[in-house]
């Protein structure tokens, strides 16, 4: 690592228009891993956890890298791999994960049963075959239980190796619409210059929004491919680009018209459904540092701050894989550049595996804390396997630190800025050998987020006050131990699609309680709010119950 003084000056001077905080990051970023401390104190007091961040994991299917890895090729299979991706929801949701991509459209086939494209290979070990119920459906529904939002991750331009292409079978997009498909290396893409291809993704788009409860469509490869220079379109470019247009001008207007013709078919369709993408780290050189060559304007025609800029993009997870010099000015410029959309940078945890880069985990340590320290709207991991398996400590040290507490998904006041309707009837009852919070729904379509404190009324601008976020029914299950009930006062709020929080409604605990410290961890934290999802049962014995007292 370089730390020669003239380094840490050049670093220092690429920021000196940000906060002094943020200079301080950068001179830490500089340090040996050794200088820094084991324990991270130094960085816990610069980045108290904000009650809105994105808190993003990319959940891979290509290959059942992340999930499945069991073939669903029986009742029991089926099960198994059912099992498996709940039991991934319960460790995300364990350290206040509030975002699943999950990946939906693989290369050129789908985890839900499409009229387009056929099932993807990792469901069943094959290329068209049924697993026998709906994946996404499914995931939707899980990952909502659990107060989690899901984007459906969307792979555009990319279909599939040639090599793949006899396995594809007759709903390929290499037989439904050949005029579409180029070779470019051992892969066909579409041509992003024909307007067919806008046309085939937003069709894909639209089935999925229509058909399901996403919270939002995430494209992932929407670019032209690396090594664009020797891409296949040279007679594309004769016949559709205008007058005096360059190669480059042309290509990067072929792609942000396919962002704007599904942005504004999602939004038509649903208009809380959030559009995202996962643009290259880098958009273009910056002052005084330079992209090297590769970055999202240039080397693949990706307008990605022009998205944001004209109001086709509401999120932007870049792919900031990267570190040192390569990593604090292009995140830096993606927060000056963030046209009052929300940016969530993802970072590149697979390089703390030994068999990738080796990474210790102080470096994604310093550009966490960096990120949050210049407000950028969250972070985004790839991918999920390396989180969950807690490689470097990673899992541990957010669980127990970084993301000690729950957060809320940042709002999206540009698609609107109307309160809901707050909950009314508030009260707790018996449930099953739990406690069950319960209020009155004030409106369809609306997630519920609890609040606690030892004060009143609790504080709900305190993300150390919540206790579940995003719960899609009006109840919340709880374990009082040690009376914790008894000494605590409650407030539950409602949350819009679009993120929007409604004012509190409180509920009182005795006034002359007193707070046991037992309730609470060295750091505050409430300890004995044991939350969990209702099961099928409970939940029947909940509605019988409803309807006896009716």
């Amino acid at each position: 690592m370089r730390t020669t003084p003239y380094y840490i000056y050049a670093r220092v001077r690429s920021v000196l228009r940000m906060p002094l905080l943020s200079v301080l990051l950068f001179l830490f970023s500089c340090l040996p891993s050794d200088v820094v401390s084991q324990d991270f104190g130094l960085f816990t007091q610069s980045a108290p956890c904000p009650k809105r961040e994105l808190r993003a994991v990319w959940v891979t299917t290509l290959n059942g890298l992340d999930w499945p890895k069991t073939h669903a090729t029986s009742a029991a299979s089926r099960a198994k791999q059912q099992q498996e991706l709940c039991q991934l929801l319960d460790q995300l949701k364990a350290i206040n994960i509030n975002t699943v991509l999950l990946q939906t459209r693989v290369r050129g086939s789908v985890i839900y049963p499409s009229a387009i494209e056929p099932w993807d290979v990792a469901l069943t070990g094959t290329y068209g075959g049924d697993p026998g119920y709906d994946p996404l459906e499914f995931a939707i529904q899980e990952t909502h239980r659990r107060g989690m939002e899901l984007h459906a991750w969307v792979v555009t331009i990319p279909c599939f190796k040639v090599a793949v292409a006899p396995k594809m079978g007759s709903r390929s997009v290499l037989k439904t619409h050949p005029e579409l498909c180029r070779r470019h290396s051992d892969t066909y893409y579409l041509d992003p210059g024909l307007p067919g291809s806008a046309d085939y993704l937003q069709r894909i788009c639209h089935e999925i929004v229509s058909r399901y409860d996403v919270d939002g469509i995430h494209f992932d490869y929407i670019r032209y491919p690396e090594g664009a220079s020797s891409f296949n379109d040279g007679e594309t470019f004769r016949k559709y680009a205008s007058r005096g247009q360059t190669k480059a001008a042309w290509r990067r207007n072929n792609i942000t018209r396919i962002v704007r013709r599904i942005y504004n078919d999602v939004h038509q369709l649903k208009p809380w459904v959030r559009v995202s993408s996962s643009p290259v780290g880098k958009y273009a050189d910056v002052t005084r540092f330079s992209s090297r060559g590769w970055n999202a304007r240039d080397a693949v025609h990706q307008d990605a701050q022009g998205w944001l800029r004209q109001g086709i993009h509401d999120i932007l997870f870049p792919m900031m894989y990267f570190d040192g010099d390569h990593f604090y000015p292009f995140a830096a410029d993606w927060q000056e550049q963030k046209f009052g959309r929300n940016v969530a940078p993802g970072l590149g945890i697979y390089f703390l595996h030994p068999q990738e880069k080796n990474w210790p985990l102080e470096v994604i340590i310093r550009q966490l804390h960096y990120l949050r320290s210049q407000e950028l709207d969250g972070q985004a991991y790839f991918r999920s396997k390396f989180l969950t398996d807690n490689v470097k400590g990673l899992y541990k040290y957010l669980q127990q630190d970084f993301y000690a507490f729950p957060a809320l998904p940042p709002a999206c006041p540009w698609l609107s800025t109307s309160l809901p309707p707050a909950p009314a009837e508030l009260s707790v009852e018996p449930c099953s050998g739990f406690s069950e919070l319960r209020w009155q729904a004030p409106a369809d379509n609306l997630r519920y987020n609890v609040y606690a404190s030892s004060t009143w009324p609790v504080d709900v601008t305190s993300a150390q006050n919540m206790i579940a976020v995003l719960l899609p029914e009006p109840h919340f299950v709880f374990s009082p131990l040690q009376m914790a009930f008894s000494h605590l006062h409650l407030a539950v709020t409602s949350m819009d699609r679009f993120g929007n929080e409604s004012i509190a409604t409180q509920l009182s605990a005795s006034p002359d309680a007193i707070p046991s410290p037992k309730l609470f961890d060295s750091r505050g934290r409430m300890k004995d709010f044991i939350h969990r999802p209702m099961t099928t049962a409970e939940q029947k014995e909940r509605n019988q119950g409803k309807t006896k007292r009716k």
